[in-house]
């Protein structure tokens, strides 16, 4: 039933067009079998088997960022959208497609690119409507009668294999060529573009090829729809094209099955015959073309025969095509009514562009190294060389043997090649002569001592008061060794060297400061750095154990500084000092009866008043404060506000505020 029904409508659209819409069902009917006839004949695939004219129709539809821009008006019947993922009814001009993305997924296929592998190649995406219909419509002017043309497009299914079955539509496509006043001369119908398996897109071409009559030169070019929309039915187009269609033309140097591509370098001269043959039983006229650097082609005078004789001459680089344009029917003026044979052509390489080498100066004794570019491979020659492909070249140890011209052969990859020279001098090297290293204490001044040359640069310039003369003043602040490079302006030598050995000044360090309780003892941590210290000491000695050691123990009964000292044998001597602070001992009682009779009435601390910072918290059992104060001027009584606690045993906390740690304990009052 569906195939009638698409017979049905193909029926109405191109070949009753013009009739009536009142065309009564019986009369239809009584059409019918003599159309089906017509459309069986027409079902057969057709493609063109023979060689074809340049376009009269090419619709590729550009290429761009998405969306591409609307057909113009009358190509299609559908709706445009600037959405790459349209309706039933609607169709976009798009450069992909993600089927499987958000539009229609696990529908609709993914396309990444045109047919020909494109990705900004733009296509034609339709969501067919729900009826069928005509989406593509355009006119070809100015044809040939008794021609042969081709009609073809590149179709895609969008529906994928796992999507397709029974209820879905795939695509069923109508080629109709018809004359403007609606007679048919040909159709071909795709019958069901099956779906492919999700991931695996097909493009297919589809096509048909007719011969316009003797009185026909336009025609009108038409892809009907004919399955319904509405549950598939979604196809993609691309390369929708119009071409004559005629014999198998063969063209080659030398033969028409010779060679079909040469190539040689420019400024070269030759000469070469191209020859065609052309399998028809007819008569056609010919006529050659040639085309420049993939520009227009474009008719070659007086050139008519199967045979085309081209020559160069101080050939210029690009690529020459040639091809044979024959007439497909009577008018070989006509390009619309020309096929063309496959292109034949010379391809003139450029030379390879070498830069210019610069002449080189060398001394004596060093490497030599002339490097060319711009080439595939290079060959070498010069003074006492035999031919080397080494590029860049490289002497090592050059003599005065190999001063004069060298010369290159560049070849390009296309094996074009140009010489280029260069020009090497070779002169004698420079010998320089320095004074002895030396040795002196860390911030001493010495001068440095080189001749030989006229120019001198000297390495590292840490330390120099000047780097560019024969006899600067070094004073490194440690170990240096300084390279001299004396030059004569061309050829210098740079392997000359003095060392300036820095004997380091004695370093004393009495360590930090120390702090102790009065009876306590502590370490000193005196250390010494230099060269050739030969002694060292502690001042003063009270309270040391050992002031002739770097890390004495010292028990002083009050403050004291504590000085150590380095000697050097070479460099002087260094001092260093460390304060160490005896805090005075702290004796707590643990008892004392706040009973006024004139015997340990007061919680007397000793030496506590010398730590004016401290901070003193007294608390009863509980936890509450009963007793605090800044400092202890005035002993604790045993009473709060005032008034007398009770016997008992109550806590405290002590800081003295000088970074030791915090004293605690208890305390007993006794009533």
């Amino acid at each position: 039933m569906l195939f009638i029904s698409q017979i049905n409508y193909f029926w109405k659209v191109t070949v009753f067009d013009t009739l009536t819409q009142l065309m009564r069902p019986i009369i239809f009917k009584l059409l019918l079998p003599a159309f089906f006839i017509v459309f069986a004949f027409n079902v057969r695939a057709q493609s063109c088997t023979g060689s074809l004219g340049d376009p009269v129709i090419n619709q590729d539809f550009g290429s761009g960022a998405n969306p591409g821009a609307p057909l113009a008006a009358g190509i299609t019947t559908m709706t445009y959208t600037s959405s790459n993922c349209p309706d039933d009814g609607y169709y976009t001009i798009a450069n992909s497609l993600t089927g499987n993305g958000n539009c229609h997924p696990d529908t609709w296929q993914n396309v990444t690119s045109d047919h020909t592998g494109n990705q900004n190649g733009y296509m034609m995406i339709v969501n067919a409507s729900d009826q069928p219909s005509v989406f593509f419509t355009q006119t070809a002017n100015g044809l040939c009668p008794n021609t042969t043309y081709e009609f073809s497009s590149y179709v895609l299914n969008l529906i994928t294999l796992e999507a397709s079955g029974p209820g879905v539509s795939e695509p069923n496509i109508v080629f109709t060529i018809q004359t403007t006043d609606g007679q048919i001369l040909a159709t071909y119908t795709t019958g069901t573009i099956a779906s492919t398996p999700q991931g695996k897109p097909q493009w297919n071409q589809y096509g048909v090829f007719f011969t316009t009559p003797a009185n026909v030169t336009d025609v009108v070019v038409k892809m009907t729809n004919l399955a319904p929309g509405g549950n598939g039915n979604d196809l993609i187009l691309d390369d929708i094209t119009f071409r004559a269609c005629g014999p198998v033309i063969t063209t080659g140097f030398g033969s028409s099955t010779g060679q079909s591509a040469l190539s040689l370098c420019a400024g070269s001269n030759a000469q070469y015959t191209i020859n065609a043959n052309v399998i028809t039983n007819g008569s056609p006229d010919y006529q050659w073309q040639a085309s420049t650097n993939n520009g227009a082609w474009i008719d070659i005078a007086n050139e008519t025969t199967a045979q085309l004789n081209i020559s160069f001459t101080n050939a210029v680089a690009g690529l020459y095509q040639y091809r044979l344009g024959v007439s497909n029917g009577s008018d070989i003026s006509s390009v619309q009514c020309r096929v063309y044979s496959p292109p034949v052509s010379v391809t003139v390489n450029p030379l390879p562009v070498v830069p210019a080498i610069a002449p080189q100066t060398v001394c004596e004794g060093y490497t030599l190294t002339l490097s060319a570019s711009g080439g595939a491979s290079y060959l070498w020659s010069g003074p006492n060389l035999a031919p080397t492909s080494q590029n860049p070249l490289v002497i090592n140890n050059v003599t005065a043997a190999n001063e004069g011209a060298y010369t290159v052969q560049v070849t390009s990859a296309q094996n074009c090649s140009i010489t280029v020279q260069a020009t090497v001098n070779v002169i004698p090297k420079v010998t320089a002569v320095v004074s002895g290293s030396v040795n002196v204490c860390a911030g001493t001044p010495t001068q440095l001592n080189a001749s030989g040359g006229l120019f001198y640069k000297w390495t590292p310039s840490t330390g120099l008061d000047h780097d560019d003369i024969a006899n600067p003043i070094a004073t490194p602040s440690q170990t240096t060794t300084y390279t001299v490079d004396v030059s004569n302006g061309t050829c210098d030598d740079n392997t000359q060297s003095i060392t300036v050995n820095v004997m380091q000044d004695p370093v004393a360090d009495a360590g930090g400061n120390k702090v102790i309780f009065e009876g306590q003892s502590v370490k000193l941590d005196g250390s010494i750095a230099g060269d050739n210290v030969t002694s060292f000491y502690w001042a003063p000695t009270t309270g040391l154990s050992d002031p002739n050691s770097l890390t004495p123990m010292a028990m002083p009964d009050d403050n004291i500084t504590y000085t150590l000292t380095a000697i050097s044998q070479s460099c002087g001597t260094s001092s260093s000092s460390a304060f160490i602070r005896v805090y005075k001992k702290i004796t707590i009682p643990n008892t004392f009866s706040p009973n006024n009779d004139g015997r340990n009435d007061y919680w007397d601390i000793d030496a506590l008043v010398t730590y004016p910072n401290c901070a003193v918290m007294v608390y009863d059992r509980y936890g509450q404060p009963v007793y605090q104060s800044i400092g202890y001027p005035k002993p604790w009584d045993g009473t709060l506000n005032g008034s007398p606690l009770p016997q008992g045993t109550y806590y405290y906390i002590i800081d003295l505020k000088n970074n030791t740690p915090k004293l605690a304990g208890w305390v007993l009052v006794v009533r």
